[in-house]
This record gives C-alpha cells, sequence and structure tokens, in this order.
C-alpha cells in the first residue's frame, strides 16, 4: 500500500514538471513571435536571468536540429531544377535557382567586442545571409557574422559561397533559354544586388545612371526576381518579432534564435502552402560556424569574361520575342520601379 501511494505521488509530481516545462516552452515560442523580454519569462516562472537563457539557446537549437533535415535538406539536382522552374513560372527568370541578400540582426552592444559588431547604420548586428527560393523560403542560411563586415565578403567567405566556387552544390548543367536555342546553353545562376561580386553563378545588375534601354530591361528583370529575398526578410520579421528591436541576449544566443526562427520560418510555410513534401530548402552545412574575423579582405574582385558574357546572354534574351513580358517597356521608358 506504502509503494502505491509513493507511485502516484511520484507521477503527480512528473506531471507537475511535465506541465511547468511545457508553459516554459509555450513561452518561449511566444518570445520568438512577441519580442517579449527575458524578464517577463524570469517574473512568470520564477527563474534566473541565466536560467531562462540557457533555455532558450537549448530550446532554439532543438528546433533547428529537429526540422532542419525535413525544411533545409541536402541539395540535389532536382531540388535545384524545380527551383529554377518556379523562377521561371513565377517572376520570368529562367535558371535562377536562388536571390541572395544580407540582414542586419540587431543585437545590443556585446562586451569587449571593440567594433566587430558596428555596423554602418550605427548599430550593433550579426549578419544574416540568405538564400530564398521563389516562395520565399530560406534555400540557405548563413549566421554569426559580424556586423561591420560587407554582405560581398560574407558571402565569398561562407560555406555557400566557398562551395559555389568550387562546384559541389549539386547544381544543374547549363542550359538553353527557353524558346532561344540561338543563345546558346547559360549556366544556372542567383541573382543579387550591387553588394555582391559578379561571377559565373552570380549576377548583379548593370551600374550606372544612363544606361541603355536594354540593359535598364535587364535590371528590371533582375531586380524583380531578387526582391524575393527582400520580401522573405519582411516575412520573417512579420512573424517573429523579435527581430522588431535589438535583442537583449550575446552573439551566440542571437545566432541560435536567427537560425530557429528561419527554419520554423520555413515549416509555416510549407505549412500554409502545402509543399512540405517538396522542399526547395537546403542546409549549407558549416555556414554557421563562418567567423569574420577569419575573414579577408577580396582579391580579385574584377568580374571576369565568363561572368560578363553570361549576364550580357540574359540581357539579350530579356529583349528577344522569347524573353520580354509586355510591360517591361513602359516600365523602364516611364522610369517605373517594381
Amino acid at each position: 500500500m506504502v509503494v502505491v501511494v509513493a507511485s502516484e505521488e511520484d507521477n503527480k509530481e512528473d506531471e507537475a514538471a511535465s506541465s511547468f516545462f511545457v508553459r516554459l516552452l509555450v513561452r518561449i515560442v511566444k518570445y520568438l513571435s512577441t519580442g517579449d523580454s527575458f524578464t517577463t519569462i524570469t517574473s512568470s516562472f520564477r527563474l534566473g536571468i541565466s536560467t531562462v537563457g540557457m533555455t532558450v539557446r537549448e530550446t532554439c537549437d532543438q528546433i533547428w536540429l529537429q526540422l532542419k533535415d525535413t525544411y533545409m535538406p541536402t541539395p540535389t539536382e532536382d531540388i535545384w531544377k524545380h527551383t529554377a522552374r518556379r523562377f521561371n513560372e513565377m517572376w520570368n527568370f529562367p535558371n535562377c535557382i536562388g536571390a541572395l541578400d544580407g540582414k542586419h540582426v540587431k543585437i545590443e552592444a556585446p562586451a569587449n567586442t571593440g567594433s566587430l559588431f558596428f555596423n554602418y547604420k550605427g548599430t550593433f548586428s550579426i549578419v544574416l545571409l540568405t538564400l530564398v527560393d521563389a516562395d520565399y523560403c530560406f534555400l540557405a542560411i548563413d549566421v554569426e557574422s559580424y556586423g561591420g563586415n560587407s554582405d560581398g565578403g560574407i558571402f565569398a567567405n561562407s560555406a555557400l559561397g566557398r562551395a559555389l566556387q568550387r562546384g559541389t552544390l549539386n547544381v544543374p548543367s547549363p542550359l538553353e533559354l527557353p524558346s532561344a536555342p540561338e543563345l546558346g546553353k547559360v549556366n544556372h545562376i542567383i541573382v543579387a544586388d550591387e553588394a555582391f561580386p559578379m561571377k559565373p553563378y552570380l549576377l548583379r545588375p548593370y551600374s550606372g545612371k544612363h544606361l541603355e534601354e536594354d540593359k535598364r530591361i535587364f535590371n528590371l528583370s533582375l531586380s524583380r526576381a531578387r526582391r524575393i529575398s527582400e520580401n522573405a526578410f519582411g516575412i520573417l520579421t512579420q512573424r517573429f518579432r523579435v527581430y522588431k528591436r535589438p535583442m537583449e541576449v550575446n552573439p551566440d544566443l542571437a545566432d541560435s534564435i536567427v537560425k530557429a526562427t528561419c527554419i520554423l520560418c520555413n515549416y509555416l510555410r510549407h505549412e500554409v502552402v502545402g509543399q512540405a513534401d517538396q522542399s526547395d530548402s537546403f542546409d549549407i552545412g558549416d555556414g554557421g560556424n563562418t567567423s569574420l574575423h577569419e575573414f579577408q579582405r577580396p582579391r580579385g574582385n574584377r568580374a571576369s569574361e565568363e561572368a560578363l558574357h553570361i549576364r550580357d546572354t540574359f540581357r539579350k534574351y530579356f529583349v528577344s520575342p522569347a524573353g520580354e513580358v509586355p510591360w517591361q517597356y513602359d516600365r523602364v521608358r516611364r522610369g517605373l520601379r517594381l
């Protein structure tokens, strides 16, 4: 009889502990979605700030580990082809496998770090570098970079940039642009803004204020595809309002929060559009271990002849009957933006 009573008491204690941790986890997810402070959590659960910080870190790390294989799987050639097909269907940009951009995630000034995290906007931050697909899902993320570095420098030294440079990402072979065999086969490429270098796999717009009409049309087409990355950042910050103000955490914890919110954003996106069984995303491996203090100033940043030729081929395509869209000339001539 005594044993039975003790067992019941143990069960009640286990249930109470389980209920406590469930409520705590719910509160942590609420912290990510509302941007609430740690102080609220500590007062609600009578825990110390360091305990709450450790729990938030472990929770975010587990969210990332448990979901990344499903919503950021290893890339395959079929995934790239699906992404390229979606960019052509949605944004009239063929052979495009992603839009690249960086976002400064504001944090409070870390102690004893000097100007490492101080960015050109006058705030302290870490940099979230992302590759986004045509449906606003994050294809790849790279965090743990100091806010003082440029997007182009971060990309060049990231796992994604190095893998593209080595040609080890299972990117499909060059392919003819739709209905334009006369232009020959063209690389599958990523679109980006002026902060990034021109590469045979990375296109940026033509620079200058007084460009010929065909170059302005190319810039318009590239901008239409590239803005997907900016829209994805907007979706991320609206769903997780922890981004709305500087994170009151150390940079390591901020990295865990960023990774967790990105993978949750992918999860929610797939659940909404019903694409969980055909994910377009992948994990770039050691990108989370990249440290900007190891970075060197990029060398040889001048665009290669191959990269310039690929951009010119796309320029010719977008003003040809095969690649033009009816409204592009009116927009360019009137100086309208997308």
